[in-house]
């Protein structure tokens, strides 16, 4: 069951909104750039990651690496000395003709070009939380990534390239895996009492011909590097496409695909579908009363174009909130 003597690595995405340098080639780049994620907000600091280092040193000590990957720039009080730390620069990985790159999505799309990556990683964005103790068996069983495998009708908006991704990355899916022989191979990782009610939600569109979309949760993901290879291997030339586009496209794909793949693949265990919550900016009371309860192994909270005067309301609450479980330095601070 356990994964005592197989090695796990952490691997972070992180930008410093205010750094100088940063946003002077920003604004070089993007002119001609209209993509609905190129606002500001979106680079904005919370000035609380931080507390996502603290809760991986407290609650995750059987980590064996964590991959930090920025622009240049990191964070002040960052220990770089911790042996268990490594510093990724977007040009240690990044082939040379997709830089400068402003895009998440390229930038996550490549990770497991990272040197030293170990084999099984769990992929974190900055705004992810952890609340409680988790062991490696809560994201990797036998060598096997965890995950819930829950069908879902993704949204149409085509103002959001995110929402546009998942339509993309579906597109793949599809392409290589027929829906009504995946779900027959693997009934019991689909149709699977860990997923409480979101099981529903496969019930309801088992009539589908073919996967209308898996359900996502912004929660931090468990991969394979093997996994991304396999998918490089098979559509280079979108993923390519992607890598290429220095902001967001709508004709991006992002690291879900590689998710999704996994799934469809049934090379995963099934893993209950309340080991974190989502939450965004409207709903600043919940997520305070959740991370001081600890009601949850894993919290994400989304950011959104709200004013900065309320955003400095919920920053503050939200990072209150967080100093109650982290109130003392890491082994990652100075």
């Amino acid at each position: 069951m356990g994964n005592a003597n197989t090695p796990i690595d952490i691997v972070i995405l992180w930008v410093d909104g205010g750094d100088p340098e940063w946003r002077k080639d920003r604004a070089k780049y993007s002119t001609n750039n209209p993509s609905d994620d190129n606002r500001d907000f979106k680079f904005r600091d919370w000035d609380n990651l931080q507390y996502l280092f603290r809760g991986i040193d407290k609650f995750m000590p059987w980590v064996r690496k964590i991959h930090f990957v920025t622009y240049g720039h990191l964070p002040k009080w960052l220990n770089v000395e911790n042996k268990k730390l490594n510093i990724v620069n977007h040009k240690d990985y990044m082939a040379p003709s997709c830089l400068p790159c402003f895009n998440s999505e390229a930038l996550e799309i490549n990770i497991h070009r990272i040197s030293g990556l170990a084999e099984n990683f769990i992929y974190f964005n900055d705004d992810q939380f952890l609340l409680q103790p988790l062991k490696s068996t809560d994201f990797f069983i036998n060598d096997l990534p965890c995950d819930t495998a829950v069908l879902n009708m993704h949204c149409c908006d085509i103002q959001g390239s995110g929402t546009l991704s998942q339509f993309l990355s579906i597109g793949i899916i599809n392409k290589h895996f027929d829906m009504k022989e995946v779900l027959k191979k693997n009934i019991s990782k689909w149709f699977n009492l860990k997923y409480g009610r979101q099981l529903f939600r496969t019930l309801y569109l088992l009539p589908c011909p073919r996967f209308p979309g898996i359900w996502i949760q912004h929660l931090a993901n468990s991969y394979k590097k093997s996994t991304f290879e396999e998918v490089w291997e098979k559509e280079y030339e979108l993923l390519d496409m992607t890598s290429h586009h220095r902001f967001r496209s709508l004709s991006g794909v992002s690291q879900h695909v590689f998710k999704e793949w996994q799934i469809c693949s049934g090379k995963f265990v099934p893993r209950k579908s309340n080991m974190g919550k989502s939450l965004g900016v409207t709903e600043i009371d919940e997520a305070c009363k959740i991370i001081r309860g600890q009601q949850n192994k894993m919290i994400c909270f989304n950011d959104s174009d709200i004013s900065t005067e309320l955003f400095e309301n919920v920053k503050s609450r939200l990072n209150r909130s967080l100093n109650t479980i982290f109130s003392e330095k890491c082994s990652f601070e100075k």
